[in-house]
């Protein structure tokens, strides 16, 4: 999943942009508002941290923009204001959710946790099936036929992605930009190496092969 970050204060967006890496997100950040804007309206998105004081161009103008563009990226809007009017302001202005600064970075894991559930269709938002394959957000497990596998972060952001694409066939530059950030190379083989290490963690002890290539163009976790 990959998620843009709009701060301007160095020490808190370097804060929000290394807890979110660690916990797997793939991350991009705009120090200001058109520069936010500007990645919004241009690169795929799962979710958006818009704070509202910004240079050049606020957080709320910049959420109304993306609505008037018809991008539905879920938005959390930081902020130091607390009044009930500053929240439902941000809220009416295309905002998903508010919270107040200081924050602890646990609570706004957990909000970009429920907003990216929230937008997915699936019935049971805290966990993703596929066959035999089980991944669980609240305990961050994956299971396959019941048997744990440890899996670092970007293995279990790419195996979410093609979980939530099961059947379909996803291109390496869409791995890339929903599982890394934008500072990548398309042209290295990056996808391949993670891919392979996926494979070898989901696929290699078992019969049915879940995980397979489709040759000049991508990936797709399906039956054998």
């Amino acid at each position: 999943m990959r998620i843009l970050v709009v701060e301007d204060d160095k020490k808190i967006a370097s804060f929000i942009v290394k807890g979110l890496k660690e916990s797997g997100y793939a991350v991009d950040h705009a120090a200001d508002g058109e520069e936010g804007v500007s990645l919004a309206l241009t690169e795929p998105y799962d979710l958006a941290v818009v704070d509202i004081m910004l240079p050049k161009m606020n957080g709320l103008s910049l959420i109304e923009e993306m609505r008037n563009q018809k991008i539905i990226t879920p938005v959390i809007i930081l902020s130091a204001k607390r009044t009930v009017d500053d929240r439902v302001r941000g809220l009416q202005t295309g905002g998903d959710d508010y919270l107040t600064k200081p924050f602890a970075f646990s609570e706004l894991l957990a909000r970009v946790q429920a907003l990216i559930r929230r937008a997915s269709t699936i019935a049971d938002p805290s966990r993703l099936e596929f066959k035999d394959v089980a991944m669980d957000f609240y305990s961050h497990e994956v299971t396959r036929s019941g048997n744990k596998i440890n899996l670092q972060p970007k293995e279990f952001s790419l195996l979410e992605y093609l979980m939530r694409n099961s059947e379909r066939v996803v291109s390496k530059t869409t791995i890339l930009e929903h599982v890394y950030d934008y500072n990548f190379d398309p042209q290295t083989n990056v996808v391949d190496v993670l891919v392979c290490r996926l494979r070898n963690k989901i696929d290699k002890d078992y019969e049915d092969k879940l995980i397979h290539t489709i040759r000049g163009v991508g990936y797709v976790l399906k039956e054998s």
